[in-house]
């Protein structure tokens, strides 16, 4: 089933058609900057110009850095402080409704759209594809890049909007010192980024126990920086769809019709 699929991200508005029964990504990655401010009118008009520039006209699922429950944002990490109470679906499915692509498939003032949490999008899809399929037990996904989201299954049923981004960690929000951009902004070496990311790493797993840490996002584009400095009990591999994994599972969310 083919479904397009875009991820909302602090930095970058990405999308790709994918194809929902293998994972495989379709078409070249489209990516826009993200606008600042990122209000909910902005992204909307960014992600209209994701949708129109593949030419595509069918359902679209869409992530979001937020927590989303029946279609609301209830948070903004990231993003414009003006986001918690929109209603995401509405906006984005009658924004999209106007596309000229879907005027002329008599799709009506609205568009089918699906919004999830962006980790919970990038854990759908590692669970199903990659580093996360087949197995059971507990498994966290962590996407590390402009801030810190996470996904948390058990026995490959996800519980949603975990946010562990956020855990209180020797008196700081996890993500402000343990987050890619936290690196980049201190221009930490990874040694001491790592050594931050392994203390935050072992405050989560006293929480959780899980069997499994698969980490996602920006860095893991580069693994072999990182992953071999980090100490924590628990079993922790690399997400297999890197930082498509959002696109991937947005796309998910389209072809099941779900969303939390």
């Amino acid at each position: 089933m083919r479904r397009l699929g875009i991820d909302v991200g602090g930095t970058g508005v990405k999308g790709n058609v994918v194809d929902t029964e293998t994972g495989e990504l379709l078409a070249d990655r489209v990516r826009i900057e993200t606008p600042h401010p990122a209000t909910p009118e902005a992204v909307a008009d960014t992600v209209a110009a994701v949708v129109e520039t593949h030419g595509y006209d069918g359902p679209v699922g869409i992530t979001l850095p937020s927590v989303v429950k029946a279609g609301i944002a209830h948070t903004a990490a990231n993003i414009d402080p003006t986001w918690p109470g929109t209603d995401a679906v509405t906006l984005f499915g009658e924004r999209l409704g106007r596309l000229p692509d879907a005027q002329r498939s008599g799709a009506g003032p609205s568009r089918p759209v699906f919004v999830l949490n962006d980790a919970d999008a990038a854990g759908l899809a590692e669970v199903r594809f990659g580093a996360g399929a087949g197995r059971r037990g507990v498994v966290c996904m962590l996407t590390i890049g402009t801030g810190i989201g996470s996904a948390l299954f058990l026995d490959g049923r996800l519980l949603p909007s975990s946010e562990f981004g956020h855990l209180q960690v020797d008196g700081h929000d996890a993500e402000s010192r343990a987050s890619a951009a936290a690196r980049e902004r201190e221009e930490l070496s990874w040694p001491k980024w790592a050594k931050r990311f392994s203390r935050y790493l072992q405050v989560l797993e006293d929480l959780v126990w899980p069997d499994l840490f698969i980490l996602g996002g920006g860095v893991s584009k580069k693994p072999d920086k990182w992953l071999p400095l980090l100490e924590a009990r628990t079993e922790i591999v690399v997400a297999q769809l890197q930082n498509q994994a959002g696109i991937v599972g947005a796309a998910m969310a389209a072809a099941e019709d779900t969303s939390p």
